[in-house]
């Protein structure tokens, strides 16, 4: 593949997954759509879209996928949606980043993986840097919506953990979805009371789905053929920061002296971890 359009599909991809957080925010922001059915809408979007990807494609995803990875994909997006009631959209996928890093290094740790020593200065960079961030204070993050935020990355750690060595990732992706879509509807029907969806919320749900989760993937997918493992984990220390620039841009969050340093060392601290600078 030319380096130029590994470039562009890389690029396009962390575009869609920061666009995710930006989506989520937006809507719950301005009350256009309750988390529950956000979370539903888009695992369902998501799934249709894949499934249809997966039948041109000429494969069939009903017996992909297993209904564990599944349901952690689906404790991701649900965990997500309920956080960005409260969190601003950098804040809340720069916990995401560093909670999902995190969990996946762990693993690595504990299943006898040694690091080098520029690795260990990097994780504890990037570590202090989250906890300068989610320490007390007046410019602190909600609680609740911090601690939500570290289920849905750690979620999302354990599932890419899963799904290493599933096969066909488009496939399986494909029947997670349709398996997740389940645990989605349950948790809309028992909390149906109090869901509230208008035209603009159920729009940005089905985009997250269909567009920035969906085709996001399957284009991630594609760049990942012609990337470097540690190429494809350093670019996406970018999406945090075109979540923080979407945020700005169109919510007009601001950028707080504590968020630009926690980002600078968390961010920066897991770059040389897996550059071992």
């Amino acid at each position: 593949m030319p380096q130029g359009r590994i470039l562009l599909l890389t690029l396009v991809a962390m575009i869609a997954f920061a666009g995710n957080s930006l989506l989520c925010r937006v809507a719950l922001k301005l009350d256009q759509i309750d988390a529950a059915s956000f979370s539903s809408i888009r695992i369902i979007s998501g799934a249709l879209v894949l499934w249809l990807i997966v039948r041109i494609r000429g494969g069939h995803h009903i017996s992909a996928g297993n209904w564990p990875s599944a349901l952690v994909l689906f404790s991701y997006m649900a965990s997500f949606s309920f956080a960005y009631i409260s969190l601003p959209v950098a804040t809340g996928a720069l916990v995401l980043f560093g909670a999902a890093q995190a969990t996946m290094i762990g693993y690595g740790l504990w299943t006898g993986e040694h690091l080098k020593i520029g690795q260990v200065v990097g994780l504890i960079i990037a570590f202090g840097g989250l906890l300068i961030l989610l320490a007390p204070g007046i410019s602190a993050p909600p609680l609740y919506g911090s601690i939500l935020m570290l289920w849905a990355g750690a979620s999302w750690g354990i599932y890419c953990l899963l799904g290493k060595f599933a096969g066909d990732p488009i496939l399986v992706t494909a029947g997670n979805f349709r398996r997740a879509g389940y645990f989605a509807l349950g948790m809309s029907a028992a909390l149906l009371p109090w869901a509230s969806i208008d035209r603009p919320g159920f729009w940005c749900a089905f985009s997250s789905g269909a567009l920035a989760s969906g085709l996001g993937y399957v284009i991630w997918y594609a760049a990942l053929r012609g990337l470097k493992v540690t190429s494809a984990a350093t670019a996406q220390l970018s999406v945090p920061v075109i979540a923080a620039l979407g945020g700005i841009a169109l919510l007009g969050e601001p950028v707080s002296l504590r968020l630009f340093i926690a980002s600078t060392a968390t961010l920066g601290g897991i770059a040389w971890a897996i550059l071992d600078i």
